[in-house]
């Protein structure tokens, strides 16, 4: 199937469905958690002309522990939430600190799944979400790190994140048994990460987890009940990945994919050119990582963890892929040097028309926005607040066109 040749699909999301994640705004901070439903996820709400609307909401350690430890602050928090049509069923539970200091880099893997820090916040995440979810929704979710960072990355980590996943799996059994509501936890892969590409992702959920959930003699069938996958388009495209047959694999192995984040990466097709290389290296700043690979003669994937490195030592023959989020509705920059991976958006969608049973959480999470080179950087929050609901559009014509989205305000 190609996107000219749209497919129809059984089950269609709704408009208010769709999401964005709040992990672009800075709100560390309940006040500032606060302050962006109020004002730029309230604004996206109206710009989209929705009574009510989801959204990923970025919750921090901070805001989290307030949040749980003040029945008033609680109170203050769902009321916002309503007040501003917010249906809440999924968070993003990636950083667990400050997302927006001047230097964010490595350390938004911290703490990872071999921490027991990992896990206590999590289950707090998961504790808030089961307490504001709207009823009528049969699942929440929480996205978050693919158990660490690569780099020193050891046997004796790994044991102790396949523990944590174990215990975090049992807490939310216990969650679900008391509250109603089922929360499914889901690890992104991301490249650099100890998952990072589907290879590795089918036989840690399909053998090392059943494994240590064994070991534990825990019940295996609250695996796949609580865990799934976060798919973050962006990140399995720098990998080469396409995403319609990654998105089969690991349909075919039974795991779940909880939440899809809508996502494109930057892409530089012809690295011999001089002047596009300039302009991928204005793209080149302090806060993120920008994960970046190519392909070898052999065809394997080669890669550096960031895109000034990507800058200095790759190859000029073949084409440069960086985890720099780029807003999704962009297929190439503006002097045409430069081009993005939004093709694979398409698969996705491509996917999910070829499977009607398949219907995750659909989170266009560009957090990017504020780092982009100054010339197509938003000015303002309400340029901010343009460019995101941009976003939203894009990915509502895109699934029109595929029948995936019913025609109605709601």
């Amino acid at each position: 199937m190609t996107q000219d040749t749209p497919g129809y699909a059984t089950t269609a999301w709704h408009r208010s469905d769709l999401t964005y994640c709040t992990n672009v705004h800075p709100s560390e901070a309940l006040e500032q958690l606060l302050a962006v439903i109020d004002g730029p996820l309230a604004a996206v709400r109206q710009t989209r002309r929705l009574p009510n609307m989801g959204s990923g909401l970025w919750l921090s350690h901070t805001a989290a522990t307030k949040l749980l430890a003040s029945e008033k602050a609680y109170r203050a928090f769902s009321q916002t939430l309503d007040a501003n049509g917010i249906d809440l069923f999924t968070l993003n539970g990636f950083p667990y600190g400050d997302f927006h200091s001047k230097r964010v880099k490595e350390r938004v893997y911290l703490p990872d799944w071999s921490d027991e820090t990992r896990l206590l916040y999590t289950l707090d995440l998961a504790v808030i979400l089961a307490g504001v979810m709207p009823p009528e929704q049969q699942e929440g979710t929480l996205s978050s790190v693919p158990l660490g960072f690569g780099h020193n990355w050891s046997e004796a980590r790994q044991e102790r994140a396949l523990d944590t996943l174990c215990r975090c799996i049992g807490g939310l059994y216990e969650i679900h048994q008391e509250t109603g509501c089922c929360i499914r936890l889901c690890l992104e892969m991301e490249p650099g990460c100890v998952l990072e590409e589907t290879d590795r992702l089918i036989p840690f959920f399909t053998r090392e987890l059943p494994r240590a959930l064994e070991q534990l003699q825990m019940d295996p069938d609250l695996l796949f009940k609580h865990l799934g996958i976060c798919f973050d388009v962006c990140h399995q495209a720098v990998m080469f990945e396409d995403a319609y047959e990654s998105l089969s694999r690991i349909h075919q192995a039974g795991i779940p994919v909880g939440k899809i984040q809508i996502s494109s990466a930057l892409e530089l097709s012809n690295p011999a050119n001089q002047s596009a290389r300039n302009e991928l290296a204005e793209f080149i700043e302090t806060r993120y990582l920008h994960q970046s690979c190519h392909l070898d003669e052999n065809n394997q994937v080669q890669r550096v963890m960031d895109l000034d490195q990507a800058v200095e030592t790759f190859p000029r023959t073949t084409p440069w892929r960086s985890h720099f989020h780029i807003p999704i509705q962009t297929r190439e920059l503006a002097s045409g040097s430069l081009g993005t991976t939004q093709d694979q958006i398409l698969r996705t969608l491509d996917f999910l028309v070829d499977h009607p049973d398949f219907h995750p959480h659909l989170e266009v999470e560009t957090y990017t926005w504020q780092v982009l080179p100054e010339a197509i950087r938003p000015k303002d929050e309400t340029a901010l607040v343009e460019g995101l609901s941009a976003e939203l559009e894009w990915l509502e014509q895109a699934m029109l066109s595929r029948s995936l989205l019913q025609e109605t305000s709601q």
